[in-house]
């Protein structure tokens, strides 16, 4: 798949759009909320890994519909230092199949499923769908040491 025409703004206080990604290798994960705990454990996840992903010459970004305003919160609380790109009117999260509905004590809700995608030169090359957020920036870490990009 390739990726929609988009200009986000992220809170590196750069604005991304479908160009940035035109060449190289994305790690784009999306989860549902800044500061919640499964959220904090899978950014920090990333956090740990940066060094790892960057041998391998991929930029890892993350994606939520929160705003610049709490992303930028939460880079600092959780010392973060990738990009966490706000997408609220889901130009990209939707796109991308990841507004789904979610169920929550029998009740039923829209909501972004955490999942993961590989994005080489533009296009969507790998993807994982309805992610645990433990041990799961491993999981993309050891996809990519495997694959021939």
């Amino acid at each position: 798949m390739k990726l929609p025409s988009f200009s986000l703004p992220a809170s590196d206080k750069k604005t991304y759009t479908e160009a940035d990604f035109a060449s190289g290798v994305f790690v784009l994960y999306l989860y549902p909320k800044d500061m919640t705990p499964g959220c904090t454990l899978e950014a920090n996840d990333f956090q740990s890994l940066l060094p790892e992903f960057e041998k391998l010459g991929a930029q890892a970004l993350g994606m939520s519909k929160d705003s610049i305003e709490r992303h930028e919160k939460f880079c600092t609380k959780e010392s973060l230092t990738f990009p966490l790109i706000t997408d609220a009117e889901m130009t990209l999260i939707e796109p991308l199949g990841a507004w789904v509905e979610k169920s929550m004590y029998g009740k039923k809700y829209m909501g972004i499923d955490r999942s993961t995608f590989i994005i080489k030169d533009g296009e969507v090359v790998h993807e994982w769908r309805k992610v645990k957020a433990k041990g799961h920036a491993s999981a993309v870490l050891d996809w990519l040491q495997g694959a021939d990009l």
